[in-house]
């Protein structure tokens, strides 16, 4: 149930499988644990993500390796209808990969807001409670990473 979210949120901060693989079944773990804490009648959902996100902070922080770009969480899309012609695939990758790119160049607390709302598909709320903030702070820089990220790419690619 909460296992895919999970999985995907921790793929944004750690930005590799293996990593966010690891963070979502520790922070799994930890939230177990963690059960008697929780505040009967709060929402799980956004109480899990945050451990989830933070187990993942602590993991990329710990072991400090570059790895390979956390798209493929992304790229998972489904396809409505016919299939898309050869070129339009090919385009449609072009422009997945730049925008991708230069998601990947932003600052990592604009990277984190947007890859929360946009590639997760979190409320405003879920990622303010995923990423510790308030509901106007991701509002605030959900606002200014999309504007930095239509200066690197151009307007067209967000659209």
């Amino acid at each position: 149930m909460h296992q895919d979210i999970a999985f995907r949120t921790a793929c944004v901060i750690a930005r590799n499988a293996a990593d966010a693989e690891e963070a979502a079944q520790d922070g799994f773990v930890k939230a177990y644990r963690a059960l008697g804490r929780f505040r009967e009648g709060a929402p799980f959902r956004p109480w899990l993500l945050r451990i989830v996100a933070n187990e993942a902070r602590n993991r990329r922080r710990s072991e400090a390796r570059q790895a390979r770009l956390w798209a493929r969480a992304a790229e998972a899309e489904v396809s409505g209808g016919a299939a898309p012609s050869p070129e339009a695939t090919v385009v449609s990758a072009e422009r997945r990969a730049e925008l991708l790119a230069s998601l990947d160049g932003l600052r990592g607390d604009d990277r984190a807001v947007l890859a929360c709302r946009y590639l997760v598909g979190l409320s405003e709320q879920e990622t303010a409670a995923a990423l510790g903030l308030r509901r106007g702070t991701v509002k605030s820089r959900t606002a200014r990473a999309l504007s930095r990220l239509r200066d690197a790419v151009g307007e067209e690619a967000i659209a």
